[in-house]
This record gives C-alpha cells, sequence and structure tokens, in this order.
C-alpha cells in the first residue's frame, strides 16, 4: 500500500494533502509577491529574502544574512535591525524551522526529489550525521569573520534560487540542479535534512519556539510508519510519538519543521498543532474533538 493510502481513504485526498496543499501556496505565494513588483509593478514588496520592505513601512531581515554582516565588520542600517527583530519574534513563535518548509524555495525542490526518488524506489544511499549542517553553519560564519565578505551566499542555493527567480536565473540552475540530482541519487533529504546551514541557524531558534506538532492521540497509533517516511527530519517523531524515557506526546525537537505532513498522513489523526506547553494526550476522539473546538473559539 502506498503511503498516506489510509488516511486518503479516511479523509480524502484533500484531507490527507491539506497542510501540503496549504505550504505550496505559502512558498508560490511568497515568491508571486517579490515578482510582482519586476514584472506587473505592483510594489507589494519590494528586495529579496535577505531583505525587504513590505508595503514601504515594514522592513524584514534574514537574521542570518545580519549575523554574517556584522562578522564581516561592515555595520547595517537600524532598519536592518528592526527587520532581523521582527523575524526572529516570528520564528519564536511559529518555529525556527517553519522557514524550511514554509518559505524556503529550495524546499520545493527537494521535496520533488524526495517524490521521484520514492516513485522510482531509490533505496540507501550515502550516511552523513544530521549534525554535519552545524559545523557547516559554524564555516559559513568563520569564513565571514575572515574574508571581510557575504562568500558564503555567492553559493548558497537559497539566496541563489531567490535572487534567480526574481532578477534571471543565471547560474542558479546548476546549483539547484545539483541539489535536485543529490537529493535523488546520493541521499534522501540530503541537503535540508544534513547540510543546509540556514536550517542549521532557524533550528536554534526552534529550541525554545512556541508552535509545536503535538502526538495528541499517541494511543491510537497502529504503526504504519507512514509518518516516519514522509517527515524530513524523522528522528524528532519517535520520543513524542512513543512516549520514550517519559517524553510527553509534544514533539519539542529543534529541527522539526512543522511542515504538517505527519498530520496529513496519518488516518488515525494522532498529529495535531499546538504548542510546547500542550503536554497532554488525548486518547479517545471525542476528547481530540473536544480540544480541538477550544482552540478554534
Amino acid at each position: 500500500m502506498s503511503i498516506g493510502a489510509e488516511a486518503v481513504a479516511a479523509k480524502g485526498w484533500l484531507g490527507a494533502h491539506k497542510w501540503l496543499l496549504a505550504r505550496r501556496a505559502s512558498q508560490l505565494g511568497i515568491l508571486a509577491l517579490f515578482l510582482l513588483g519586476p514584472l506587473a509593478g505592483v510594489w507589494i514588496v519590494k528586495g529579496n529574502l535577505t531583505f525587504s520592505y513590505t508595503l514601504d513601512v515594514l522592513p524584514l531581515t534574514d537574521p542570518y544574512i545580519l549575523l554574517q554582516s556584522l562578522l564581516t565588520r561592515h555595520m547595517p542600517e537600524m532598519k536592518a535591525f528592526v527587520g532581523a527583530a521582527i523575524v526572529l519574534a516570528f520564528y519564536l513563535l511559529v518555529g525556527g524551522r517553519v522557514f524550511c518548509s514554509w518559505a524556503c524555495p529550495v524546499n520545493m525542490v527537494t521535496d520533488a526529489a524526495a517524490w521521484l526518488r520514492e516513485r522510482i524506489g531509490i533505496k540507501g544511499g550515502a550516511h552523513v550525521s544530521r549534525e554535519t549542517r552545524y559545523w557547516i553553519l559554524a564555516m559559513t560564519l568563520v569564513l565571514a569573520l575572515a574574508t571581510g565578505t557575504l562568500a558564503w551566499e555567492l553559493i548558497n542555493p537559497v539566496s541563489m534560487f531567490h535572487r534567480g527567480v526574481i532578477f534571471g536565473i543565471g547560474a542558479a540552475w546548476a546549483v539547484i540542479l545539483a541539489v535536485f540530482l543529490f537529493d535523488l541519487f546520493v541521499m534522501k533529504d540530503g541537503w535540508c535534512g544534513h547540510l543546509c546551514p540556514v536550517g542549521a541557524f532557524y533550528s536554534l531558534l526552534g529550541k525554545v519556539s512556541l508552535a509545536r506538532t503535538v502526538a495528541v492521540r499517541r494511543a491510537a497509533c497502529n504503526d504504519c510508519m507512514d509518518c516516519f517516511v514522509v517527515c524530513p527530519e524523522p528522528q524528532v517523531i519517535r520520543p513524542a510519538l512513543k512516549g520514550m524515557d517519559g517524553a510527553g506526546p509534544v514533539i519539542l525537537a529543534a529541527n522539526c519543521t512543522n511542515c504538517g505532513r505527519c498530520i496529513d498522513v496519518c488516518s488515525k489523526d494522532v498529529f495535531s498543532f499546538g504548542t510546547r506547553f500542550g503536554n497532554k494526550e488525548v486518547n479517545a476522539p471525542s476528547q481530540a474533538h473536544e480540544i480541538a473546538s477550544a482552540a478554534c473559539k
């Protein structure tokens, strides 16, 4: 049986893909907002993911870029600090790696590679520790300090892809193709799950963020394993789902991307979105419904 087939049978196709569709709408919507200006002359958002102005009022700055800039010993303008503070506050609420699953355009590329890899049955691959991304993150910061430039941003696939879509793809296509082929043939979830320093940086915010995915009905789990297959960071699921070492049902791991795929593919509605403080397990469907209804009021 294909992954998520039970969920489709229980909830319908839309019900089993609602969060995936919401993510694609978010990712494409963000790109569209940046493209409206250059293509249609409607300047709702000016700039790119590094720094932007929304409606000529709201500054938004990538705090990772700002940190690199400070290490180059160049002092940005005050509005860059204001924009970074706004972004930091947002991701401290919703989860740092929400950037990866809901905003980053490269996520669509790596998800496509994962989808194709599953369809053509590619198994196994290279083995690299997921901690490698933190070493790469440290290296990018050392590089900025040593060179006095934003050297990493010249080859950062996230920055290159976004700049390429807005200003012309140019040589960025080669880097994006390399990421796609790497994830397809070399390592499942290789770039986002093991190497990307942008994701590593935002995961640091995920350690303390408020919004969480919760295995609120983990007692109903039938061990179909679909959630582990679709999760880009499957190592975060087991403690909350299985109560390892007395863990509650809240997924507290910093690298959970809050992508919602585990919610989509679960036919038993084991998972839902909640907060880091919602550490109570719900066993009966009626209780889950009552909690969900109360949260919507």
